[in-house]
């Protein structure tokens, strides 16, 4: 009696464990989740604020941005953005803006202009002050002026790291970050699509201002003659951060002179129509998201080929 009793007990057991099975593999199918996908803005001067533009078409079409890095201006709006600024505020901010809103001329071996106005503007402008507060995951670039290697900022006060990767040279006076003096981050990252993917972006949608500094003819002056340099050196170097990008657009910024703040509208405009040329592409991402499989954009904060500094 007693081995009949445990034998019925076992089959009992067998029976609810091929139930439970059974249950769990008829049960409906998680949904397949959205790439995440990030957005790797450059940098431009004033020309930047095409990037206001792009930003508005993805919020009007509904399309997620889950992770931001920029460049230069590029930090700059993708900080002000991060922090919660709708994109009518940034139009707002864009409209008031001018090169004397965030830089001071000074008198300098190291530079004609300091950026230390810009600490008073992003304190005014930013509605959180660390990256650990923003919104969407932020990464900033800048370049060790002594190493030349990439810097990418992701904790700590957000102040600091966006003056360091706006800090052009010859123009702007270095930064410095914990005894690392700093200056523009595109040295290292014209448009920071490799720490983008490093972030956990599955798909990179990057943002390049190009256009030349010069007119042609002889330079006017020695900001001409630094810009133009700097110009040529980006397009040398363009393949870098193009092979890490899914999509490259590029707003139509030629017209524009690098201090054309006052175009604010227009340059936003440019930056609208260009993303919208690309949305066929982003639309095909998410709809084939089911047919693969992205792992979680946590992983963002991976080991990374460029040095970190935290700014904190």
């Amino acid at each position: 009696m007693g081995f009949a009793v445990k034998s019925l007990g076992k089959i009992i057991r067998s029976v609810q464990a091929f139930g439970r099975e059974l249950s769990r593999k008829s049960g409906p199918a998680p949904a397949p989740r959205v790439p995440a996908i990030g957005l790797a803005l450059g940098g431009g001067f004033a020309r930047g604020i095409a990037h206001i533009g792009v930003l508005k078409v993805l919020e009007q079409e509904g399309i997620p941005v889950r992770v931001i890095t920029g460049t230069s201006v590029g930090a700059l709006i993708g900080a002000t953005y991060c922090s919660g600024l709708s994109i009518e505020e940034l139009e707002e901010v864009a409209r008031n803006t001018r090169f004397t809103t965030f830089a001071r001329w000074t008198l300098s071996r190291c530079g004609f202009a300091s950026n230390d106005r810009m600490i008073k503007f992003l304190a005014n402008t930013l509605k959180v002050k660390t990256f650990e507060e923003l919104r969407i995951p932020l990464g900033v670039t800048a370049t060790d002026f002594n190493s030349g290697e990439g810097v990418v900022f992701h904790s700590g006060s957000i102040i600091d790291p966006v003056r360091a990767s706006c800090a052009y040279p010859g123009m702007f006076l270095p930064v410095e970050i914990r005894g690392r003096y700093l200056v523009d981050g595109m040295l290292s990252h014209p448009v920071p699509t490799r720490p983008l993917r490093e972030m956990g972006a599955d798909r990179v949608l990057a943002v390049h201002l190009k256009g030349t500094w010069s007119k042609g003819g002889a330079p006017r002056h020695l900001f001409d003659v630094i810009g133009q340099s700097f110009s040529i050196a980006q397009d040398a170097m363009s393949q870098l951060w193009r092979q890490a990008a899914d999509l490259i657009i590029e707003p139509d910024v030629a017209g524009f002179a690098y201090d054309d703040f006052k175009r604010s509208g227009d340059l936003i405009r440019v930056g609208e129509m260009a993303m919208r040329e690309a949305l066929p592409t982003i639309r095909k991402w998410l709809e084939t998201a089911a047919e693969a499989t992205y792992p979680s954009i946590e992983r963002r904060l991976a080991p990374r080929t460029t040095v970190t500094v935290p700014a904190d």
